[in-house]
């Protein structure tokens, strides 16, 4: 009887999730507000025309919102005793918060108490795809914000350290499978990381703390180059090209330096060590096949964006995106 219980528990929230992300629509704006696409994208061309920089930045903060309580905008908030997530240590680095808010305002001036915090981020993160020449989806819509952010919830964030079985744990906990993950990994396509992301496998791999003490999966030229721009373990500024060439265009560069072991974190080095992850970056490694992969990236971006919504009643729609309202 306690095994019954448990199986009717755990349907029923099964039930209760895909009930939640079915509510999501792509015309969930229409009648209420049906400028909100235009006007996220006039902001994004604006800003991506002057900082084409910031897609990456924007893009990581929407999954970075997604893996911590859901999409939910609660990475946007921020707290008096600085316990928000942004204040914990995974989301220091993140940036373009004041442009979210920007692009908020946009929205509510259009629209007054319509379009979620939540929401706006969705698109923006899918316009910063499609702007660095990636692929275009719609957003399914309708998500509320949370008003709970506590820096100690980001223990759910996928480190940069972790290897194929924490990375495929993480993702499941947010509905999310093994081609998911190896899907999603590849938006490391755009952007740039400090040093201290990945510093160890230069100088720290297992603990000794000196030039030899390296990760001997990675690549030995690309190790020396990285070495040259990460002097030591304490650089705490120095950033690198996550896909050295072309980190500002959203292309299948990444799975070509995965294959050739030039993969920038532990994380995207362990993909080569399961079979599916291995046999799917060996396919597009070979650059062949970019609009199968473009559509699964967005496949598995509404896959991530559906993760423990807030809808109908629940949450609120917040004015500013870094407070609650009341």
């Amino acid at each position: 009887m306690a095994a019954r219980g448990v199986m009717a528990a755990l349907l029923l929230a099964a039930v209760a999730a895909s009930c939640a992300s079915a509510q999501l629509q792509e015309k969930f704006y229409s009648t209420t507000c049906p400028s909100v696409e235009d006007v996220v994208r006039k902001e994004m061309v604006r800003a991506l025309s002057l900082a084409p920089s910031l897609a990456a930045p924007l893009l990581r903060m929407h999954f970075h919102d997604c893996f911590v309580r859901g999409c939910d905008g609660s990475v946007l908030l921020d707290s008096a005793n600085k316990t928000a997530e942004k204040d914990a240590k995974p989301n220091l680095t993140l940036r373009g918060f004041d442009f979210v808010e920007r692009v908020k305002a946009a929205v509510e001036k259009a629209c007054p108490d319509t379009v979620s915090c939540a929401d706006v981020l969705a698109l923006i993160a899918r316009d910063a795809v499609w702007l660095s020449k990636g692929p275009f989806w719609e957003v399914p819509l309708g998500r509320r914000d949370g008003s709970v952010s506590m820096s100690n919830d980001t223990k759910a964030l996928p480190p940069p350290t972790a290897n194929i079985t924490k990375l495929t744990q993480m993702f499941a906990a947010v509905n999310l499978d093994i081609k998911d993950l190896v899907v999603l990994s590849a938006a490391h396509t755009i952007g740039t990381s400090h040093c201290f992301s990945f510093s160890d496998r230069l100088y720290n791999f297992t603990g000794m703390d000196n030039a030899s003490d390296i990760d001997p999966t990675l690549e030995p030229f690309y190790m020396a180059k990285l070495k040259s721009k990460c002097a030591s373990l304490d650089d705490n500024t120095t950033l690198v090209e996550m896909d050295p060439g072309s980190f500002k265009t959203f292309d299948l560069d990444y799975f070509k330096l995965v294959i050739k072991r030039r993969g920038l974190f532990h994380s995207d080095g362990a993909l080569l060590t399961n079979a599916f992850t291995r046999a799917y970056i060996l396919r597009h490694a070979t650059g062949a096949f970019k609009e199968e992969f473009f559509a699964d990236f967005a496949a598995s971006m509404v896959k991530m964006g559906n993760a423990d919504v807030l809808t109908g009643s629940q949450g609120e729609i917040r004015k500013k995106c870094s407070v609650v309202n009341h």
